[in-house]
């Protein structure tokens, strides 16, 4: 029988590493990246100039497209502040910060009142609301002690508590919008605080893609499938390729093989890097006015002008190594143990998760000394099983003698990666360091039953695995 966080009990204990107020003030917090965390990322690369001009624009209009109430607003801390800014300079992030981003797909059979364009189209059309389930939910924590930045994903079909109710997790937006949704999130972390929320519907993510250009990704697989109740048509072929904002919304929202909603949060990390990495650049500052128009009618938050500036401009500055990309950890749920299909959280490995990267100051990192117990994966990209089988023997006979060879990847990689899956990069340096070759990367694309899985490339086929 698997354990489960009761809300109740949790608001009688403080949450590890946290003072007990911060529960009874409803949390402190931290922060992470598909809805804003790809508006931020794509607006990461503006100078001084587009940030003044950011600014202006939106003043303009207000970034919040619903009010909450008092007691929902006690859900996050906007008394307390994140960001500070001097007369000719930009916001900066004077503290680390958590924020929600929400992801929301909403029908017409999920509202009460259909608009009149959609009332006879004959389908399950999207509406343009926020009102319905999170179909995307990630925790994102900026960390200016640290220079780091966390991506916590969390799959919507997670089992937890939602207002004393063990349900999915992504029913918490539906039944009691972005405060219920922060409280849920909260109690199943433990108690993490929550300091602003960020909510995107399907329509702004398609939309905001097409504003920044597109993004170029390698889809991992084809992928197909067709629901003519919803108009949904996904098409598309295993490969690099640039997608626009209809393409990246079939690529994000598949979810129709083998590994369900815990594949599609796998394929979410592998484009929001992407984009990330392809929006920082100068072409950017050319589509601001189109960005901003998406952010003002498809983007729902409680963050300030000035606030998203900060972020902003914390997320320019942030090295690619120091953004980590974590899901939360559990184990897929089994058909004879309940009648729908659920993530079911493995409590002591998030609690552990959060110690290491929900903490306050510096992160303290933990790794696995002895290699038998550290389950390695091996993906290759190269083609060629004398290589896959030469890391698997030297692996072997340094003692990781819990390995398998996962499946091949259909894009030849060049420098190999060390993928700490469950978020130890300090194991995944060991490993780095060990091999001599690639680059370590923390998020959650590798194999789902591993803790480290390398993505063998072509360096190691260069003879730099030979001296082993």
């Amino acid at each position: 029988m698997v354990s489960q966080r009761n809300p109740q009990h949790l608001k009688a204990h403080s949450p590890q590493g946290h003072p007990q107020k911060a529960l009874t003030q409803k949390r402190r917090r931290i922060p992470r990246m598909l809805g804003v965390g790809i508006a931020l990322a794509g607006v990461a690369a503006v100078s001084g100039v587009a940030g003044a001009f950011l600014a202006v624009s939106l003043s303009a209009a207000p970034l919040m497209q619903q009010q909450l109430s008092a007691d929902e607003a006690g859900a996050f801390s906007p008394e307390t502040p994140i960001s500070s800014s001097g007369n000719l300079r930009l916001p900066r992030l004077t503290r680390p910060v958590n924020i929600l981003v929400l992801g929301v797909k909403v029908l017409t059979t999920d509202v009460n009142e259909v608009p009149p364009e959609l009332q006879d189209v004959g389908y399950h059309a999207l509406v343009n609301s926020f009102e319905g389930l999170s179909d995307s939910m990630l925790l994102l924590r900026f960390n200016p002690q640290t220079e780091q930045m966390v991506v916590l994903s969390l799959p919507r079909d997670t089992r937890t508590y939602v207002r004393g109710r063990l349900t999915k997790l992504n029913e918490a937006n539906r039944d009691g919008g972005p405060a219920l949704a922060a409280e849920s999130v909260s109690d199943l972390l433990g108690g993490v605080a929550i300091d602003r929320y960020v909510r995107i519907n399907v329509q702004g993510v398609e939309k905001l893609i097409d504003a920044l250009g597109g993004v170029t990704v390698n889809v991992p697989q084809d992928m197909k499938y067709q629901d003519d109740s919803q108009h949904l048509y996904i098409n598309l072929k295993a490969g690099e390729q640039t997608l626009d904002g209809n393409k990246a919304l079939q690529f994000l929202r598949f979810r129709y093989d083998s590994q369900g909603d815990i594949g599609r949060v796998q394929r979410q990390q592998m484009f929001m890097r992407a984009l990330a990495e392809q929006a920082l650049n100068p072409a950017t500052i050319t589509r601001l006015p189109k960005i901003l128009s998406v952010v003002q009618s498809n983007v729902d938050t409680n963050l300030t002008v000035e606030e998203l500036l900060a972020l902003v401009g914390y997320g320019a500055q942030i090295n690619r190594s120091n953004v980590q990309m974590l899901m939360l950890p559990g184990t897929f749920s089994r058909p004879q143990d309940y009648k729908a299909s659920y993530w079911l959280p493995s409590y002591n490995d998030i609690d552990g998760m959060v110690d290491q990267y929900f903490g306050f100051g510096t992160q303290t990192v933990t790794t696995t000394s002895d290699p038998s117990r550290v389950r390695v994966a091996i993906q290759d990209s190269t083609n060629n099983p004398v290589a896959v089988q030469a890391l698997t023997n030297a692996l072997r006979d340094s003692g990781y003698s819990n390995l398998f060879v996962d499946k091949t990847l259909n894009e030849p990689l060049p420098i190999s990666r060390i993928v700490a899956q469950r978020g130890d990069g300090a194991t995944a340096e060991m490993v780095h360091r060990f091999l001599g070759i690639g680059e370590v990367r923390v998020e959650s694309t590798g194999a789902l039953n591993s803790d480290i899985t390398i993505q063998l490339g072509q360096d190691w086929n260069q003879g730099l695995g030979e001296s082993l």
